[in-house]
């Protein structure tokens, strides 16, 4: 484990090349599972407040959804989640061509949020689990992002890279820099 802060980031966001092919596994990131994308307490008001703003984007079967239940569900272990369509899809997920996209991205690349999506959804396939103070970033193997696993090896394309993004959203810049660092001077 690498230590930065209050963080434990495991070794595998180094040593583990993945990049998303969408063209393969068609979002299925979005689709499968047994509960909604996690979702942080703090989130839930965000949501709440862009939902209009996010609604004309969304499928109707998600807007029953939404309705329905609210834009948030806590799952068997009492944890906050997006809410789902029929046990199936995120209740945010649009499909377009068969790609499962999110309704909420998809608001936020027009301008009309400024809430880009859970930063649980922006961070996959990295998992934070809370123990005591630490934080823990874990990769986390699904077998329908194998063509992630090859698109990632083509590219070379360590996880921590690929939501570099979402990692500065979480965590800042010099948290970032300083995981930089420690890749560069990883020795595996």
């Amino acid at each position: 484990m690498i230590v930065i802060d209050s963080t434990l980031v495991s070794e595998e966001l180094l040593e583990t090349r993945f990049h998303c092919d969408l063209g393969k596994c068609h979002g299925e990131c979005c689709v499968q599972g047994d509960a909604g994308a996690p979702l942080d307490a703090s989130e839930i008001p965000i949501l709440e407040e862009v939902y209009d703003d996010v609604k004309p984007y969304m499928a109707e079967k998600g807007i029953a959804a939404v309705d329905k239940q609210g834009v948030a569900v806590q799952d068997n272990h009492g944890e906050w989640v997006t809410p789902l369509v029929e046990n199936k899809e995120c209740a945010f997920v649009v499909f377009e061509k068969g790609i499962a996209i999110c309704a909420i991205e998809k608001a936020f690349r027009d301008g009309k949020v400024t809430f880009r999506k859970p930063v649980s959804c922006h961070l996959y396939p990295v998992r934070i689990t809370r123990s005591g103070v630490y934080d823990h970033l874990n990769y986390h193997e699904w077998d329908i992002c194998k063509p992630a696993l090859s698109c990632g090896k083509k590219k070379g394309m360590p996880v921590f890279r690929f939501v570099k993004d979402a990692l500065i959203r979480k965590y800042g810049e010099d948290w970032y820099g300083r995981l930089e660092w420690a890749a560069d001077n990883y020795k595996g």
